[in-house]
C-alpha cells in the first residue's frame, strides 16, 4: 500500500489534534474530490515499517487525540490488508486514542461490513470493528454543505462504530 501524505497535527479530520494518514488509491472518483491526486494506487510513498513506526511514536504525544484514515480510500480492498495489522497495533499501544476513518463506501450496520459486498475482504469486518468513528458515503457535490462538521456532503454519516456494532443499527456520533 502507498500513502499520499501524513498530516502530523490535523484538526480538521476528527476531534482534537490528530495524525491523519491519507492512503493512496480510490475507485469512487467523486466529482470535485478534494484529493484527486490520491486516486492513483501507485501515488506517494510506500507505507513501510519505518513510516508506521514514526506514526506509532508520534501517537504517543499527549496532545494527539488519535489517528484519522482518509484517502484516497482506506477501505479499498487493496488497502485493507496493510491497514489491519497497523490499526491493531495502534489499538494495542494506545487504547485511549480514537481512530476515525473516512470512506466513500456505506456501512451495513446489521453486518458490520460494507454494503458494496464486492469490496469486502477477509479483513473488512475486523478493520471496521477497530474504528471508533466512521464517516461513510461518497462525497456528492450536489449535497455539499460547508456547515456540516467532519464531512462534505449531507448524505455522509458520522457513525459511532462501537455503539452501532452493539445495536446492529446505525448510531450517529454527530447528527
Amino acid at each position: 500500500m502507498n500513502y499520499a501524505t501524513i498530516k502530523w497535527t490535523d484538526i480538521a479530520n476528527g476531534e482534537g489534534v490528530r495524525i491523519s494518514l491519507f492512503v493512496s488509491g480510490c475507485t469512487h472518483r467523486c466529482k470535485n474530490c478534494f484529493n484527486q491526486i490520491a486516486w492513483d494506487f501507485a501515488y506517494g510513498e510506500v507505507f513501510d515499517e519505518t513510516v508506521q513506526k514514526k506514526i506509532l511514536d508520534e501517537l504517543g504525544s499527549g496532545y494527539i487525540a488519535g489517528l484519522s484514515l482518509l484517502g484516497g480510500e482506506p477501505l479499498e480492498p487493496q488497502n485493507q490488508a496493510a491497514l489491519l495489522p497497523f490499526i491493531k497495533k495502534v489499538k494495542e499501544l494506545y487504547p485511549n486514542k480514537t481512530i476515525w476513518c473516512y470512506t466513500g463506501f456505506v456501512l451495513d450496520e446489521s453486518t458490520g461490513v460494507l454494503k458494496e459486498t464486492h469490496k469486502n475482504t477477509p479483513f473488512t469486518k475486523s478493520l471496521i470493528s477497530a474504528f471508533d468513528v466512521l464517516v461513510d458515503g461518497p462525497y456528492v457535490e450536489e449535497l455539499k454543505d460547508i456547515r456540516l462538521k467532519f464531512r462534505g456532503s449531507s448524505n455522509q454519516r458520522v457513525i459511532d462504530v462501537q455503539k452501532t456494532l452493539k445495536k446492529g443499527e446505525c448510531v450517529l456520533y454527530l447528527d
